[in-house]
């Protein structure tokens, strides 16, 4: 619920809205507003991205490119692409106030897994109701371990179908060079409720469907 900055993509939106900056208000007075809020996700001042070394805040790389770009420009270049997004993490991912959105920004600005080594509880819980899929590192390895530096394509192998309540699934991460890593990852799915909201692509799709038989 911080504060908007005018030179961020929140606002730079509102600036185009007619909206001056004296009167931006927090993030959490427009917590209502899903084109603010998405512009918002992963804006922490403070937020260490490793595909922008040396540089705290909304960044990262836009890969095809190379160019450095705030997560939620590049975010829109990769879905105008087609292509889906991961998070790769440490440990206790998620952990913060700001809850529902923490889990429905990432959704919105194409993400569809995280990879961590662990996870604050009621997040995780989170992302399985927005559909995207918690992966959890094995004990003991992580992006380090793994040598995994995020510039990887990803691959997420037997998740079409659905994800049973702590299944193992099998991840292979495919470097520039031609080499690729396989490693294996357990899916955060705790209860069977939550393997039923990942089915259908989340607990809103799940429920619309059972309201249009």
């Amino acid at each position: 619920a911080g504060s908007i900055a005018a030179s961020g993509p929140a606002g730079r939106y509102l600036i185009e809205q007619g909206v001056e900056p004296r009167d931006f208000n927090s993030y959490g007075a427009r917590r209502g507003n899903h084109e603010v809020m998405v512009r918002g996700t992963f804006g922490n001042i403070r937020l260490r991205n490793e595909l922008v070394p040396g540089r705290e805040g909304n960044w990262t790389t836009y890969l095809p490119t190379d160019e450095v770009e705030t997560i939620y420009d590049a975010s829109e270049r990769y879905q105008q692409d087609g292509t889906p997004l991961i998070v790769l993490a440490g440990r206790e991912y998620g952990s913060g106030s700001s809850r529902d959105w923490a889990a429905k920004g990432p959704l919105l600005l194409g993400v569809r897994a995280v990879i961590a080594e662990s996870y604050e509880r009621i997040h995780r819980a989170n992302l399985v109701m927005m559909g995207v899929l918690p992966l959890q590192f094995r004990p003991g390895e992580g992006r380090a371990t793994l040598r995994l530096d995020g510039t990887e394509t990803y691959t997420i192998r037997g998740i079409a179908d659905g994800v049973d309540v702590g299944e193992e699934i099998t991840v292979d991460a495919a470097r520039a060079d031609g080499s690729t890593v396989t490693f294996q990852t357990r899916a955060r799915i705790d209860a069977p409720i939550e393997s039923e909201y990942y089915r259908h692509g989340g607990i809103l799709p799940m429920v619309q469907r059972r309201l249009a038989r």
